[in-house]
């Protein structure tokens, strides 16, 4: 009976095993399923944070008292901080594409939205932390944070232009998810 059993682990060890290998040698997404999954995250995380820069203009314009301003911003900036999350997670799952250069250029996007979601999360912070005792003060500080958080945001933009990747432009250009 042990016999039977020694057998027949060592029979699932080795098919386990020719499973983990053949799924590391199998490619991940064609260049076109992987800017389809891209775009597919990246659309409606834009539509969030143009939703969410809009409301963050009229903030800064409305008459509301700075405790219900900073509030609001805090909100704004915690959501976009976690659209950003859940942008990267969609392109991390997506996995690598099939391409030359496929790591690097996933990392880039992923390392692109990281870059937002923590310059948004430092802006909610930053806003968090400004007492609303003195409004003039708290309104400088608000926009001394969007400041610095338009420049980190600038700063962490990544330029498609310079993927190396033909098969990926051409993908990005052609699938409906991307138009």
């Amino acid at each position: 009976m042990r016999t039977c059993r020694a057998s027949a682990a060592g029979k699932l060890t080795v098919v386990l095993a020719t499973l983990v290998v053949l799924a590391g040698c199998g490619g991940g997404p064609s260049p076109r399923a992987w800017a389809a999954s891209v775009c597919g995250a990246l659309t409606p995380w834009r539509s969030e944070i143009s939703k969410l820069t809009s409301s963050t203009d009229q903030q800064m314009t409305a008459q509301t008292t700075p405790a219900q301003a900073k509030e609001n911003l805090v909100r704004l900036f915690g959501g976009a901080e976690q659209a950003s999350e859940t942008a990267r997670r969609k392109v991390e799952q997506a996995g690598i594409p099939e391409t030359d250069n496929g790591e690097a250029i996933s990392a880039g996007f992923r390392g692109s939205l990281e870059k937002m979601r923590d310059a948004y999360g430092r802006a909610r912070d930053t806003i968090e932390g400004l007492g609303t005792d003195e409004p003039a003060a708290f309104y400088d500080g608000v926009r001394a944070a969007v400041d610095t958080l338009n420049k980190e945001y600038d700063a962490s933009a990544l330029d498609t232009s310079q993927l190396n990747s033909e098969e990926l432009k051409q993908a990005f250009d052609e699938v409906p998810e991307c138009r």
